[in-house]
């Protein structure tokens, strides 16, 4: 039986590095065949490879915001496996050293703008452009369905945009959503057994949210961790029809 593979995309972040590390303990876990057997995780990092290691992992290196070192990953995976069965992608930007989400339009800079729609919209779709092949060799079923995941916002959505600002961060995530949207059609028509779906973490305790968490409510706010372990239970319950979803990290509905 080829085990079952896995990609994280951002293997290096906090949700990503969390889901990498679940992964390979849960295979340590299960039956007394060897690791390898159970499963196979890949994993992706941008400048440095990480120290965490095990027997099952390969790391390796992508630039999200380069559609070449995106391919080139693509095609390193493939000489190592024949397919892959989840592939997840955890890379998002809210902030750089330079410049902070915007709270009025006057602060609305082309250059942020536009790091952000290529981040956290268009890389999406070029993951999947290049690892269609890979996903589609994937030997899953209709209650067991092939995985193409991306990390979303709650401020993505549109119909629950109560309070404004932040206008990079929530038209890149709301264009992420569309663009996903989008691909759950097409493969819906191209591809037996694939679920496209979109996913709120809740506020997690990383580097990306650190800026902003004085404003979360006691009990709210995630180790990565534990936003991880939901967002991997979340999944395993998936079925093909629900492909073009839009979930939670508890796996409840938000609207688009």
């Amino acid at each position: 039986m080829n085990p079952k593979t896995y990609l994280i995309i951002g293997g290096t972040g906090g949700i990503g590095q969390a889901m990498v590390k679940q992964l390979v303990a849960t295979t340590a876990k299960e039956k007394g065949s060897k690791e390898e057997d159970n499963i196979r995780v890949f994993a992706t990092y941008h400048r440095r490879i990480p120290d965490f290691e095990a027997d099952n992992l390969h790391w390796l290196q992508m630039d999200v915001s380069d559609e070449n070192s995106i391919k080139q990953a693509s095609e390193a995976i493939e000489k190592q496996s024949p397919h892959l069965d989840w592939i997840i992608n955890c890379v998002g930007l809210l902030h750089t050293d330079k410049s902070q989400p915007e709270k009025a339009l006057r602060q609305v800079e082309t250059d942020f703008f536009l790091q952000n729609m290529q981040v956290n919209a268009l890389a999406g779709l070029l993951i999947a452009k290049h690892f269609r092949s890979l996903l589609a060799k994937s030997t899953r079923s209709n209650d067991h369905p092939a995985i193409f995941a991306t990390i979303s916002a709650r401020v993505g959505s549109i119909s629950d945009n109560q309070m404004g600002g932040w206008y990079s961060y929530r038209m890149s995530k709301a264009a992420l959503n569309m663009g996903m949207k989008n691909l759950s059609i097409e493969w819906g028509r191209a591809l037996k057994d694939v679920c496209v779906v979109v996913m709120q973490p809740g506020t997690v305790n990383t580097q990306l949210s650190a800026p902003f968490q004085a404003n979360v409510a006691d009990g709210h706010l995630f180790s990565p961790a534990y936003s991880a372990e939901c967002l991997l239970e979340v999944l395993t319950g998936m079925n093909a029809s629900q492909s073009g979803s839009f979930v939670d990290w508890a796996g409840e509905s938000i609207p688009w």
